[in-house]
């Protein structure tokens, strides 16, 4: 028994947030029916690198669900659809603004059906305000947020994160709504719509960002690998031409940071005790910190920091996240089979619960490799099915 077991989710979405997010409950054993396009499917099929024509992070993206496929412009899809929501529990769309009620699926239509389905709907720009019917990708949405500005080194243009960062925080704080959402269901009986706009997301993690700019008129700066107003943090070059990462900045830390490096000078200086008075003399730190770190290499420096429970860590690429031990204990590199009977690594599931942990069910499906049984399971014959599918509805 998983902690989602019985919880139906219609997944209307495409691409990266709303899948993500239906991925997530799914990974906890949410039945979730993903709605996709016939023939082309969901365009994630064919991005980046390929196996077989499809793309490898899809086996990611939708384990464990159940793909039918239908064709949204046509009414007896949507009529479809509109069937699948009488006992649905959750429905999850990141179309543009619009394009469900277009369709004759906005939360109106679909709660009038059933009151007490629960709607998550993301998009870039949210379901109100005078930006709504603007296009939004999660790339816009980190820089309306707040975080593009300040990922870069000083002086120099901003650049992305490298992964699709502002897509997946919307996609968990859409996941946190469901929940809440399906906590109160609880009491009231009712269903209700979740809005999560991408840049809000963002925004929603940015910190100390606004009240300092309220309180002080501070616009915060890109500050490279540092994080301003706490020291010493940063990255480190060394001996071997690696970096590691030092976050020096707790008080009795920073003593023991020192005192590894030769300098209880600095350790003990009462201006240097809080974080306050470190801020103010950072560049110095951070030089007396570089200038040990270039006399080592990367395996001598973390092995002195840990011995000094200093925190500090190297800067990973996938090479070194495939090989790691703690990765492999956690259980965070799984192996599935594909249906080829090859084997394929991929991220283990989180959050890791005690008692009913999410599991890798079944591989990604095909474009509608669950279209008959899901329809069957609605009360269409094999001659209806046939029907819809003669007609290019369904796939």
């Amino acid at each position: 028994m998983s902690a989602l077991t019985g919880l139906k989710v219609i997944e209307l979405g495409q691409l990266i947030a709303g899948p993500f997010a239906a991925k997530t409950l799914a990974d906890f054993g949410a039945d979730v029916v993903k709605i996709e396009t016939p023939q082309t499917g969901d365009p994630l099929r064919k991005w980046r690198l390929l196996k077989d024509d499809t793309s490898v992070w899809w086996q990611v993206q939708s384990r464990n669900k159940r793909s039918v496929a239908l064709d949204l412009k046509e009414k007896e899809a949507q009529d479809i659809v509109r069937q699948l929501v009488q006992d649905a529990d959750v429905l999850i769309e990141n179309f543009r603004p619009g394009a469900m009620e277009g369709w004759g699926l906005g939360p109106d239509a679909l709660l009038a059906i059933n009151p007490r389905l629960i709607m998550l709907r993301i998009s870039g720009y949210g379901q109100t305000g005078p930006y709504r019917d603007k296009p939004g990708f999660g790339v816009v949405a980190e820089a309306m947020g707040g975080l593009r500005h300040l990922t870069a080194e000083p002086g120099r243009v901003p650049v992305r994160v490298g992964v699709s960062i502002g897509d997946t925080l919307a996609s968990l704080h859409g996941v946190i709504g469901i929940l809440l959402a399906l906590q109160e269901r609880q009491h009231s009986g009712q269903g209700q719509v979740i809005d999560v706009a991408l840049y809000e997301a963002v925004f929603n993690c940015m910190e100390s960002l606004l009240p300092e700019y309220s309180a002080f008129g501070v616009v915060r700066e890109a500050a490279g690998s540092a994080l301003p107003g706490i020291a010493p943090s940063n990255a480190y070059r060394c001996q071997d031409e690696g970096y590691v990462l030092i976050a020096g900045n707790g008080d009795s830390i920073f003593k023991r940071l020192m005192h590894t490096l030769g300098r209880d000078d600095l350790g003990q200086d009462p201006a240097l005790a809080d974080n306050a008075g470190r801020v103010k003399r950072v560049e110095e730190i951070d030089a007396v910190i570089g200038a040990w770190t270039a006399q080592h290499t990367v395996d001598h420096v973390l092995a002195a920091l840990d011995l000094a429970a200093v925190p500090a860590g190297r800067i990973y690429t996938v090479a070194d996240i495939a090989a790691d031990p703690h990765y492999q204990a956690r259980g965070m590199i799984q192996q599935v089979q594909m249906d080829d009977g090859t084997s394929l690594s991929v991220p283990g599931i989180v959050p890791k619960l005690s008692r009913t942990p999410g599991s890798h069910r079944r591989n990604a499906p095909t474009i509608g490799q669950d279209t008959d049984a899901v329809l069957q399971d609605m009360g269409l014959t094999s001659a209806q099915i046939q029907t819809l599918k003669d007609k290019g509805i369904v796939a």
